[in-house]
């Protein structure tokens, strides 16, 4: 895979983008997308990394978008963090990416209307002639974070079906870190007939083991040595099932929501659900992932571990 000539081209219009991805494709190129929310970590770097390594030619966009349709109206959308300079800089030294996809809105918005149920609606909820496309991945969206979330994977499997038909990718990377996320978009790829290539990338992780976020930034000292809690937790919890075959998993749930409690955090979930399906287990006893998510202040983390048992 070829290094990208210096600074990325920075593209805001979607018919520019699409036309600079079928001009690449038309050269022999494999159009590689790494679709962010901005404010960029090691995390995104290691999936641009893996983008870069994709076999052939290759030619990398990295969309930024702070996509508004994921969030519900209590939630954190006006204060989700944003540095596009800085995005921009940190995407150029890396030499691995042709072009940032950074639209200004990707939706139609109508006239507003009020009077929704803050519960069911979304930050772009509008009347009239606005956005009223969804799609829902059924089963797959509920549960985890879809439980606390109700609009959350909606906004996502639009947005990123939205940024597929703009982009017109061949393979697409997505962080593990966001697991139900990474499951779900396969599936939609899957259920839809995108003949796009779906990439999870392993978690990227800080030294202490604290998973990389955007939104770490928001917790202080204290915070975020309580949040190391969470990587510990699913660390011990590994190690605990590996060394007792058929580990029941009311038993590892409730070790890990009692560390999590002790170290001051407020606990969302805690699930031990099998790996694609996304399905609760009783007994581990095949391939699964531990999900957590938990509030350390005001700051919700989500994290998690994949275990690897014959069944």
């Amino acid at each position: 895979a070829a290094a990208a000539a210096g600074e990325p081209e920075v593209i805001r219009d979607k018919a520019a983008m699409r036309a600079w991805s079928r001009r690449q494709r038309a050269e022999g190129k494999t159009v590689v997308l790494v679709p962010t929310m901005g404010f960029l970590h090691e995390g995104h770097l290691s999936l641009v990394s893996a983008a870069a390594a994709v076999p052939g030619p290759v030619a990398v966009v990295v969309s930024i978008y702070v996509n508004p349709s994921q969030f519900a109206p209590t939630e954190d959308l006006a204060t989700y963090p944003s540095d596009l300079a800085g995005d921009l800089r940190k995407l150029a030294s890396t030499g691995a990416v042709h072009a940032v996809f950074n639209p200004p809105d990707l939706y139609h918005r109508g006239s507003a209307v009020s009077g929704r149920s803050a519960e069911a609606s979304s930050c772009l909820e509008a009347g009239g002639d606005g956005h009223e496309t969804w799609i829902r991945v059924e089963r797959l969206e509920k549960g985890l974070c879809g439980a606390s979330r109700p609009v959350f994977f909606r906004g996502v499997a639009t947005v990123v079906a939205k940024l597929f038909n703009v982009v017109e990718p061949d393979v697409a990377m997505f962080g593990k870190k966001d697991y139900q996320q990474w499951r779900l978009i396969c599936r939609m790829v899957r259920d839809l007939d995108f003949a796009i290539e779906i990439v999870g990338s392993e978690i990227m992780r800080e030294a202490d083991g604290l998973a990389m976020s955007s939104r770490n930034v928001h917790l202080s000292p204290e915070e975020r040595e309580k949040a190391l809690s969470i990587s510990r937790s699913l660390v011990n919890a590994r190690t605990a099932v590996l060394n007792n075959s058929n580990s029941a998993s009311k038993h590892i749930k409730d070790q890990i929501v009692q560390t999590l409690t002790e170290a001051g955090g407020r606990v969302d979930y805690v699930e031990i659900v099998e790996q694609e399906s996304l399905v609760p287990v009783e007994t581990i006893d095949r391939p699964v992932v531990i999900c957590v998510a938990t509030w350390i202040g005001k700051v919700r983390l989500i994290d998690n571990i994949e275990i690897y048992i014959q069944s």
